[in-house]
């Protein structure tokens, strides 16, 4: 394994109780940093966070409430003193269904959790960083936010948007020594794929030239990368780890 410089740093990441967030709160700690991981299931959340050790705090929050990602961050600033590091990677896949199929209030709940709850966080954060002149943002989108993939219509808009809002974060921020990229993985072999039916499963895998799934620690070690002063020039920029689907 490599070796990442994140020693001193303090990182958030949201969905960090399991999947993706796991591995990648686990990739930060082994590479010095301190980890709040914020996940809507607290038990597991303190689960993981007491697998992973002392350097991991587990806090409870709904990334789509306002008012409770202000006093998650809050709760975070008053254990670490600072956030360094805000990894936006909680989401959900939704139903698989036909655009026509999909009820609104399915649309809603997966952009309201996808697209808005980064929003949200990097609302409630940004400012943080601004009064201390240094922060690394990762926003952990999807190849389905370039491609589209079908029967998942707001999965991937809710994604689409997502790389929208790093490019537009990462142009206003571009001077303020605080850098925003997106990563858009293919699928891996996480809880997410309890939401998704076996047709989807199947095409996604079909749609990769390498044959296989990511695995989580792959990702984990390119947002390492992001998330580290090692990244000082690339901001509002889409890093793809799809096994060769992506064509852009």
């Amino acid at each position: 394994m490599n070796k990442i410089d994140l020693n001193g740093r303090s990182a958030v990441v949201t969905g960090g109780a399991q999947g993706f967030g796991r591995a990648i709160a686990e990739r930060f700690v082994s590479s010095g940093a301190r980890v709040a991981i914020w996940d809507y299931d607290l038990p597991l959340a303190e689960k993981t966070a007491k697998a992973i050790g002392d350097a991991a705090i587990a806090l409870k929050v709904d990334v789509t409430d306002t008012a409770a990602v202000e006093r998650t961050r809050d709760e975070t600033l008053k254990a670490f003193g600072k956030i360094d590091i805000l990894v936006n990677n909680a989401g959900i896949a939704g139903i698989n269904k036909t655009l026509w199929e999909t009820d609104l209030e399915e649309w809603r709940k997966v952009l309201r959790i996808n697209l808005d709850g980064p929003f949200i966080c990097c609302k409630a954060i940004v400012p943080a960083m601004l009064s201390q002149g240094y922060g690394r943002i990762v926003n952990i989108a999807s190849i389905a936010g370039k491609e589209g993939n079908p029967n998942a219509a707001h999965y991937s808009a809710s994604k689409a948007g997502l790389i929208a809002l790093t490019k537009s974060l990462g142009k206003e921020l571009a001077q303020a020594n605080i850098l925003v990229n997106a990563v858009t993985p293919a699928a891996a072999k996480t809880a997410i794929f309890d939401q998704m039916t076996q047709t989807h499963i199947d095409f996604m895998l079909s749609k990769i030239p390498k044959g296989r799934f990511v695995l989580v620690e792959e990702l984990a070690a390119m947002v390492a990368w992001l998330a580290s002063e090692d990244c000082a020039f690339s901001t509002g920029a889409v890093f793809d780890i799809s096994g060769g689907r992506a064509t852009y």
